[in-house]
């Protein structure tokens, strides 16, 4: 892979992990129109890694807090988001590793894809019919975790976003904006990398590969970090559902081109 793909598609990964527009699904549309064949798993997995640093250092004072708080007591009423966060992670991981297969056998069918880009856009746009909630963490409820992790499992299908997939259903299920975004890029990091666990035994790496791996990792980083802090702040504002206008014209293209 040459430095040049490395970086369009560290920065293409980046941009869409964050943005509610699935990045697992742009880069099935970018491998189709470059003509090229399904990156490397070890590419994959460094581009994933790559937008795990964003989340850990937006949240980083949060996640502090979650650690010393297991830590030291583990059972207390404020712990109760970690405990959620694991709760989550579970119907995401059952859904990943019993359906692997047909996820794969997804991203080698664009219009599937572009199918799943304008169901991802009719969920955006009906967000704006919500009102906003009004519970917080304190009230959060085990079966908001397995809901949402549940639609996180989902959105492993390439064109459905994870972001705004899980984003949209914590809001509709009455959390507070600022706690949606939390708990959805939190619950992200688990799955990022038992991820990267299970995919590891199919590394193969050589140093011709390392300069490619080194700028996807740190295009997709930076290019994370600055749709990350975009999304939030749209988020919070209550403009969420304009990218479903991108997302039903990129569908509508995938479906007549690709």
């Amino acid at each position: 892979m040459s430095i040049v793909l490395a970086a369009l598609l560290g920065f293409i990964q980046g941009l869409t992990e964050f943005l509610p527009v699935s990045s697992s699904g742009h880069l099935v549309v970018f491998q189709n129109w470059l003509q090229e064949e399904k990156t490397p798993v070890v590419f994959d997995l460094v581009l994933h890694i790559g937008t795990l640093l964003p989340i850990v250092w937006v949240y980083r004072d949060t996640l502090k807090e979650l650690i010393r708080g297991v830590l030291t007591k583990p059972l207390a009423p404020e712990n109760r988001l970690a405990l959620w966060i694991v709760l989550g992670s579970v119907p995401t991981a059952l859904i990943g590793i019993g359906f692997e297969d047909l996820f794969e056998k997804l991203f080698h069918t664009p219009k599937m894809v572009a199918s799943a880009f304008f169901i991802t856009g009719s969920f955006l746009f009906a967000t704006q019919y919500l009102r906003e909630g009004d519970r917080d963490s304190e009230a959060m409820t085990w079966k908001d975790a397995l809901i949402i992790g549940t639609i996180q499992g989902l959105a492993i299908t390439p064109g459905i976003s994870r972001s705004g997939s899980t984003i949209a259903i914590a809001m509709l299920l009455g959390l507070k904006r600022e706690l949606a975004a939390k708990y959805s890029f939190l619950l992200s990091i688990p799955a990022i990398v038992g991820g990267f666990i299970l995919k590891s035994s199919e590394l193969t790496i050589d140093a011709s590969t390392l300069p490619a791996l080194g700028v996807g990792l740190i295009v997709s980083a930076l290019s994370g970090l600055f749709a990350l802090k975009i999304l939030l702040r749209l988020v919070n504002s209550g403009d969420f559902s304009k990218f479903s206008y991108y997302l039903w014209t990129i569908a509508i293209v995938g479906w007549f081109v690709l």
